[in-house]
């Protein structure tokens, strides 16, 4: 399946787990974008506090966003509207699993997804007395 022989180190059952995980994929799909990323950003990280920062700010992001939730926005003097689906994202007849994704089918640029349709929290800066 690798064509290759698996480090001598790892144990036999982690290489049972990766053959698993790489036969459940090849039959049933490969992780979404997002999730592969989070897992991606994870293995280089190796601070625990950011691993769990963005851990809990993906589930939080993913779980605002139900179903059924109409996103609007205006760009070049055109209104534009998405649904959130479970599968991700509609627009225009295409489901798209990420909202940069359709950001980018809008606008023909670059764009984080969440920030174009003003989903980013803002930041609010105080002043002190």
């Amino acid at each position: 399946m690798f064509r290759q022989q698996p480090p001598s180190h790892l144990p036999r059952h982690l290489l049972f787990a990766v053959l698993t995980y790489r036969l459940q994929a090849d039959e049933l799909g490969d992780l979404d974008s997002a999730p592969a990323r989070l897992l991606k950003q994870i293995a280089t990280s190796g601070d625990p506090l950011e691993v769990s920062r963005r851990t809990d700010e993906f589930g939080r992001r993913r779980a605002e966003l139900k179903p059924g939730t109409i996103l609007m926005r205006e760009w070049n003097a055109q209104a534009y509207r998405v649904m959130v689906v479970d599968e991700g994202f509609a627009w225009n007849g295409k489901t798209y699993d990420s909202l940069s994704k359709v950001a980018f089918a809008i606008t023909g640029t670059n764009w984080n997804g969440p920030r174009f349709f003003g989903l980013r929290d803002k930041i609010v800066v105080e002043a002190k007395s």
